[in-house]
């Protein structure tokens, strides 16, 4: 856990925090939200060389899934701004 993160865990803990089930409107907010997120509904072709393929498809396997599905994270990091660019070629998450 981060600095953060122990906090909230120790406030917790310690009985100043409490949980609550959300409210309908909240969980069907999240649902619409995580709908629209993951929704994948265009299809591109790229070319790959043969060593970048195979490099993607082992770190994919990895982390337990499909090379595509790692593909498109990572496009999905770039595009939000959470990938980002340090110097020529070199990428970092921020």
């Amino acid at each position: 856990m981060d600095k953060e993160e122990k906090k909230i865990s120790d406030a917790y803990d310690r009985g100043f925090l409490k949980t609550e089930d959300p409210s309908e409107g909240l969980l069907a907010m999240l649902k619409q939200a995580g709908e629209k997120t993951f929704k994948k509904d265009k299809r591109i072709n790229i070319r790959l060389s043969s060593h970048d393929l195979i490099g993607i498809q082992r770190k994919a396997a990895q982390r337990g899934i499909p090379y595509q599905t790692f593909i498109s994270g990572l496009i999905h990091q770039y595009v939000e701004g959470d990938l980002v660019e340090e110097s020529q070629g070199q990428y970092r998450k921020k």
